[in-house]
């Protein structure tokens, strides 16, 4: 989905990490490509889905999003402004509007901190000094977040896991930002809290207008989640789309195949099952990815094409607007009649 005036404008987004070595000169001799050439929109109160599997990029994407990492290439545009090299003293204004929730309850609050220094702590920082002071305004984000006020001079141990992240959701909300990046907030939880924490943000993010990109690899969680989702592969975008449009209608082989590992109860007998595809083989290296489409070593449509073309991330026939897709021979929208195994070919330098 395409707006003259997104929120967040990602384009050719990069990060290659050196690879030093040799003796005694340490001279970089490779790169991680962690992420390479990403390009995607968020527009105001929009919940974006970044998914895939682990070590495609997705928690490096939302650290050069929020700055935290420096952008090898590409843009990053947040309501106009460039801010993909932006000083420390440029970003000051920006930072208070992008916030992020990490993906570990237990690592991401101070120990020694009170959860009353832990939520007032980036008010002091911008210095900020909401009506009634600062202690009112984090006993108003606990009970927001469903702990109780009287929490405020606790320390994080006395905090289970499902509270340390609503600790942490506080602190991201405490300078009322436009725009949150969710590092799979869920994934070190309980299952059984899981929902609580997922359904708690959708609740923020409806009530108070803000724009998230969710980063998780559980497509459940997603689909309840987020408006629009983004699949990635090694590094890439390799389809976009609204949610039911992307889970009804997978068009890259890729996203066909992890929709179909996803568990599905089903009331009625007499329904057909849904065949599993099976993916070959792990995912090549990011130092040496395979030329052309990355998805070809393991994918049972690759031809000569897939390995000496890249393929470009646009609207394929049939596709409805908005729906991009990066393949060669995209899937059509009929049921996946049986079980398919991709070839297990060695990654091409």
């Amino acid at each position: 989905m395409s707006n003259t005036n997104p929120l967040l404008d990602v384009s050719g987004l990069t990060k290659h990490f050196p690879i030093k070595g040799g003796f005694p000169i340490r001279r970089t001799v490779g790169a991680v490509q962690a992420v390479d050439g990403l390009d995607f929109q968020v527009n105001e109160g929009e919940s974006l889905g970044l998914v895939g599997e682990s070590g495609c990029g997705k928690s490096t994407t939302g650290r050069l999003i929020t700055r935290l990492l420096e952008p090898t290439a590409g843009t990053v545009r947040y309501r106009g402004q460039d801010i993909t090299h932006a000083s420390r003293r440029e970003l000051a204004p920006v930072r208070s509007e992008i916030q992020m929730i990490f993906q570990d309850p237990y690592a991401s609050l101070n120990p020694r901190q009170t959860v009353g220094k832990i939520i007032s702590g980036p008010m002091e920082i911008n210095d900020i000094n909401p009506a009634g002071g600062r202690e009112k305004r984090v006993r108003e984000l606990l009970e927001i977040v469903g702990l109780n006020p009287e929490h405020y001079n606790r320390f994080p141990h006395e905090f289970s896991g499902g509270q340390r992240q609503r600790i942490g959701v506080a602190r991201a909300l405490a300078l009322e930002p436009k725009l949150i990046v969710a590092d799979e907030p869920v994934s070190a939880l309980d299952v059984s809290i899981q929902a609580q924490v997922v359904n708690l943000l959708q609740k923020v993010q409806q009530e108070l207008g803000i724009a998230f990109v969710f980063i998780a690899h559980d497509l459940a969680i997603v689909r309840h989640f987020s408006q629009r989702v983004a699949v990635m592969y090694l590094g890439r975008i390799v389809e976009i789309a609204d949610r039911e449009d992307l889970y009804g209608n997978p068009r890259h082989p890729y996203t066909r195949a992890l929709l179909s590992a996803v568990p599905e109860a089903t009331v009625d007998e007499d329904a057909p099952a849904r065949e599993r595809i099976r993916l070959v083989g792990d995912v090549p290296s990011p130092i040496n990815p395979p030329t052309g489409c990355r998805f070809r070593t393991r994918c049972w449509k690759a031809t000569e094409k897939c390995a000496t073309e890249a393929p470009p991330l646009v609207q394929a026939e049939g596709n409805k607007p908005g729906h991009l897709t990066a393949c060669h021979y995209p899937e059509t929208a009929d049921p996946i009649p049986a079980p398919r195994l991709a070839k297990n070919t060695e990654a091409a330098a």
